[in-house]
């Protein structure tokens, strides 16, 4: 069973007036801009996160027997 939430055209502008409402015109730019750096952000660290379990992973193989520290 699923529960996807299907939000329409109506939906989506009583969302955004309740948004201006409660942050105000001046507010929102900002928060835009600290919403995508914030996902720039986790989108550095998931690749960096990728990057360092592939040179794990090959150092394992490519090493048998040899430690990280040595």
């Amino acid at each position: 069973m699923s529960l996807a939430i299907a939000i329409g055209q109506g939906e989506w502008i009583i969302i955004l007036i309740v948004v201006l409402l409660l942050f105000g015109s001046t507010q929102l730019p900002r928060l835009a801009r600290s919403l995508g750096s914030a996902q720039k952000e986790f989108r550095k660290g998931m690749n960096e996160g990728d990057s360092a379990s592939e040179e794990d992973d090959s150092e394992a193989v490519g090493k048998p027997g040899k430690s990280k520290t040595s």
